[in-house]
């Protein structure tokens, strides 16, 4: 041990000034996978290629809590130590030589590779979130975003599951009348951190881009009629991006998969999108949250994060402000430009509240907030666009790309594109967008006034100027404009007002909340919108202002569910059994639906509102108790926190 702690500190030592990318290359992995749902736990045969650069006496691979056997370099023992972070491989390296390693190993993951469903009622699924440094907590690989590998694996599972993994699947294999073998292939290099394995119940829709990339949507068998509104306007947006990017898309498919209880929104894994199920809707929903900007975030990362990878965290907007501004490219191809630039709007707003909350950061601070890497990020690409010329910044993200392709950048590399292809000097621009602290709120504002649809959103202020409120809710100003009077001056609603579109109707049904009887006919007609958040504001003010129309409006809601968090039937079920003569016979039916909702088999969302109900009226008993305190030891952060928090509440 004196040996390896002494070699150790040595290799430590030489990495402090040079990362271990200049010593060794890790050129491919293939991995043979299987599972223990049980115990949660991994196994596996591996085999690593490398090449090494420069003469070292030991490198290593990264692997938090691992179990390692028959460790063989080029087939030969070779000596090896585990100090439950590495795998060290001890030996006098010689430049410009390539060596296969094989091994196996077992892990027991905390973080990254998530077993749901199996000691509880969720859906049984196995799956991974890697970003950051954490595939290594599940697969030995290598923690630095700058080392890119070719990852193959195989996985074994149940013949009734499909387990989705990067790249192509080249063969599914027979193994005994219960088991069967995925064979996926990658032709190119990624990052560790975007290795990804799904394990579960799926059937899949596959349609193709106009280059003939197979575009893989998979849905649980239960979700077939919601799988267009889910993926609605993919193949569309994937055509805009390969052609406004410029640059192929650069993977031999691209697959998206749904699963329980998702850290995130959703995550790029390189060919191979992980989203929460949470956005699986139906047609009714997808008007009040879809999937359609994460859709279009993750696949941008296909080429900002997977293609071409931010060297470290300082240049981290590289990726999130590329994908955001891209996403919000597509869906201005599917929505219009005025949805473009109202979500502009958007980020400018929450940028100025940052800056003055005093959380101002320079883009290139590796601790700055999701926000400022994101959409402060976006609105960096958005104002050289302008700066520089549409020609310009599209031949520049282009070559960009084009040079960069599966290596790794810095914000210069891009700069540099911009210059040389714009023949401008951007240094003032960059110090000002990117170094600065602060969000250019001034230069931001001016861009934004260009758009006519800005303009007049801006100019309809009952807050600041009431005199012409009510001729501008009856004139032909945009939606946008017309909710936003209603929010600010709800006492101008006339029957008249009901008959603007979807948004105008959702903040008539929010904001309203004292309904004249005159309009209480037009009122209940919101109970029939394509709109989720519609019905359940509507139902809650019905039910307050017309005390003697309860059953009506009951009935009128009785199948609506809402979406993927059941807000619709959940606020049903409080309200009715907040009416002590709206069917008493059934409060207890009612009661333990509204406590079986708190149960694991639903996405954490749906489970915090149930939790959160049952508090309000001072109803977690038993089983809410038991499933909060199953939730307290959930996956998810969220869960986890607000779980817990709720506990205390209950136990003062």
């Amino acid at each position: 041990m004196k040996h390896l702690t002494l070699l150790v500190a040595f290799v430590v030592s030489a990495f402090a000034t040079a990362q271990q990318t200049e010593y060794v290359d890790f050129k491919r992995l293939t991995a043979d996978l299987r599972f223990n749902a049980e115990t949660s736990s991994v196994y596996g045969n591996l085999a690593y290629e490398f090449k090494i650069q420069k003469p070292v006496d030991a490198i290593y691979i990264d692997a938090i809590n691992m179990r390692f056997e028959e460790v063989l370099l080029n087939n030969t023992a070779v000596e090896w130590r585990n100090d439950g972070e590495k795998l060290w491989l001890l030996k006098a390296f010689k430049p410009q030589q390539t060596y296969r390693l094989t091994f196996t190993y077992q892990a027991t993951p905390k973080k990254a590779m998530y077993f749901v469903g199996w000691q509880d009622e969720a859906p049984n699924q196995i799956w991974t979130q890697g970003q950051g440094k954490y595939t290594s907590n599940w697969l030995p690989s290598i923690d630095d975003v700058n080392d890119k590998i070719e990852f193959d694996l195989t996985v074994l599972s149940h013949k009734e599951n499909q387990a989705i993994a990067n790249g192509k699947l080249l063969q599914k294999t027979t193994v005994n009348d219960s088991m069967a073998k995925w064979h996926y292939d990658m032709k190119q290099p990624m990052s560790s951190y975007l290795v990804a394995l799904v394990i579960g119940k799926y059937q899949k829709k596959t349609e193709f881009s106009k280059s003939g990339i197979p575009l893989e949507m998979y849905y649980y068998p239960k979700d077939s009629n919601n799988v267009e509104p889910t993926y609605r306007y993919t193949k569309q947006m994937f055509d805009f991006m390969e052609e406004d990017i410029g640059v192929a898309y650069p993977w031999q498919n691209y697959k998206q998969i749904p699963v329980h209880d998702f850290l995130y929104a959703g995550m790029e894994n390189t060919s191979a999108t992980i989203f929460s199920d949470a956005f699986v809707v139906d047609s009714t929903a997808f008007n009040d949250r879809n999937y359609v900007n994460v859709n279009a975030h993750e696949l941008a990362h296909q080429w900002f994060g997977d293609l071409v990878t931010a060297k470290s965290g300082e240049h981290h907007w590289l990726q999130e402000g590329f994908a955001t501004y891209y996403a919000l490219l597509a869906e201005k191809a599917v929505f219009g430009k005025q949805h473009y630039y109202w979500q502009l709007y958007q980020y400018y707003h929450e940028l100025v509240a940052q800056d003055r909350d005093g959380l101002a950061t320079s883009l290139l601070n590796p601790k700055s907030s999701s926000l400022t890497f994101y959409k402060r990020g976006c609105w960096v690409l958005h104002a050289l666009r302008e700066k520089i010329g549409d020609k310009a910044f599209r031949t520049a993200v282009t070559q960009y790309l084009q040079k960069h392709k599966f290596k790794n950048v810095e914000t210069q590399d891009f700069i540099s594109e911009a210059e040389n292809v714009s023949g401008q000097n951007l240094s003032d621009f960059v110090a000002l967008w990117i170094e600065g602290e602060r969000f250019p709120e001034a230069e931001a504002k001016t861009l934004l006034m260009q758009s006519a649809f800005i303009q007049e959103y801006e100019m309809v202020d009952c807050e600041a100027v009431t005199s012409k409120c009510e001729y501008y809710l009856n004139s032909g100003v945009s939606d946008q404009a017309k909710a936003k009077i209603v929010r600010q001056q709800p006492h101008l609603v006339t029957s008249e007002t009901f008959k603007n579109g979807l948004k105008v109707r959702q903040a008539i049904a929010e904001s309203l909340s004292k309904i004249p009887q005159a309009l209480k006919q037009d009122y209940q007609s919101l109970l029939d919108d394509m709109s989720y958040k519609t019905k359940e504001a509507a139902l809650y003010h019905l039910w307050v202002n017309f005390p003697e129309d309860r059953a009506t409006f009951f009935n009128k809601t009785r199948t609506a569910f809402g979406d993927a968090t059941k807000n619709v039937r959940l606020l049903w079920l409080v309200l009715a059994l907040s009416t002590p003569d709206f069917e008493p016979d059934n409060d207890v039916m009612y009661y333990n639906e509204l406590v079986n909702y708190t149960a694991p088999v639903y996405n954490y969302e749906l489970r915090i509102s149930a939790f959160q109900y049952l508090e309000a009226l001072n109803a977690c008993h038993s089983t809410c108790k038991a499933n909060l305190t199953q939730a307290m030891t959930h996956h998810n952060w969220r869960m986890v926190k607000f779980a817990k928090a709720l506990n205390e509440r209950l136990n003062k």
